[in-house]
């Protein structure tokens, strides 16, 4: 039995139907659907169970003998959230307490950390799990943050002060698109975001810069397309020797305005970009600069090839955004 909590969600839906076409069966969902669309993500796979989070631990102990490994993908995401306490308890405790479960158990646990950790990028994009290193990073908000307190503690665990799961992995993904992520509001990716604003006007919409070392779309952002997360979670289940905390990227930067081309180019529409205000409340959290260093992944044996910027997006817009039935 497999356990994706979040799995109704963006990045945990696309991890179900990669493990569904594994021939893997006895997935278990844990996750809030609501009342928007977000059970469309699901509605295509075969579950063998889907529990409220409130329920977590009482099914995981009713299942713990058929538990192989849990994929904690739940949290709250948004960088944009204000309540610091629901976000401790949602992304650093509940992380820490599915731990010591996995420990308990002999489960293995693959969680969901963030490039939101490395803050502004002064000291680098480096998955160096070190406590040391950890220690100089300064994330810029409070969702960075809890996902940076779950690595540090997880580091000081590992070096001997408490019980290690079978096998860990900690996964810095950088900025992920593609499909299942329509449920996500404004925390949606830009190009979901901007394929509705060519469908109406024929003009995208990006930030401008308020940073004089960055041009107006000039930012620079490593987007990842969805599919290369999945291979390497999928990957790491499938080595179950291997263990630590790598990013989760495409290993290169490059600009919103060379991703909103991206964009055209798969609607086969001539290139027309406006340049609006960003809201003041994100100008001094902004990051303007992501590139994940992938070496220490590559080095522990990944060697798939990952996606480039022109061909993720060509197949989000043309194979889901612009079909009747968007989802994976």
């Amino acid at each position: 039995m497999i356990v994706v909590t979040g799995g109704a969600g963006f990045i945990g839906s696309n991890l179900l139907r990669g493990l569904e076409r594994r021939g893997l069966r006895d997935l278990v969902v844990i996750d809030r659907l609501g009342q928007d669309d977000k059970w469309r993500n699901i509605a295509k796979r075969e579950l063998a169970a889907l529990v409220p989070p409130e329920e977590t631990f009482a099914f995981l102990d009713a299942h713990a003998a058929e538990i192989d490994a849990i994929f904690h993908l739940g949290a709250i995401s948004s960088t944009t959230e204000t309540d610091a306490d629901l976000i401790a308890h949602s992304n650093f405790t509940l992380t820490l307490k599915l731990w010591d479960w996995c420990c308990w158990r002999g489960a293995r646990f693959i969680y969901a950390s963030s490039a939101a950790t490395y803050g502004d990028g002064a000291q680098g994009f480096e998955d160096d799990a070190r406590i040391d290193a950890l220690a100089k990073l300064h994330p810029l908000n409070a969702y960075g943050w809890s996902k940076h307190a779950t690595d540090r503690r997880i580091a000081r665990l590992v070096a001997g002060d408490g019980p290690v799961p079978p096998q860990w992995l900690g996964l810095k993904f950088f900025n992920v698109y593609g499909p299942n992520e329509y449920h996500k509001g404004g925390q949606k990716s830009v190009v979901a975001h901007i394929v509705p604003q060519i469908q109406q006007s024929g003009r995208a919409k990006l930030f401008k810069s308020y940073n004089p070392a960055y041009a107006d779309g000039g930012q620079l952002r490593d987007f990842v397309w969805v599919g290369d997360i999945v291979e390497m979670m999928l990957w790491a289940y499938d080595h179950p020797h291997v263990s630590g905390l790598f990013n989760a990227g495409s290993g290169q930067a490059r600009s919103f305005l060379d991703l909103a081309h991206a964009v055209f180019a798969a609607m086969n529409q001539k290139a027309d970009v406006a340049f609006i205000d960003m809201p003041e409340s994100l100008r001094a959290k902004y990051q303007y600069f992501t590139e994940a260093r992938m070496d220490r992944l590559r080095a522990a044996g990944y060697d798939r090839p990952l996606t480039t910027l022109t061909d993720g997006v060509a197949a989000y817009v043309q194979d889901y955004l612009l079909q009747d039935d968007p989802y994976a």
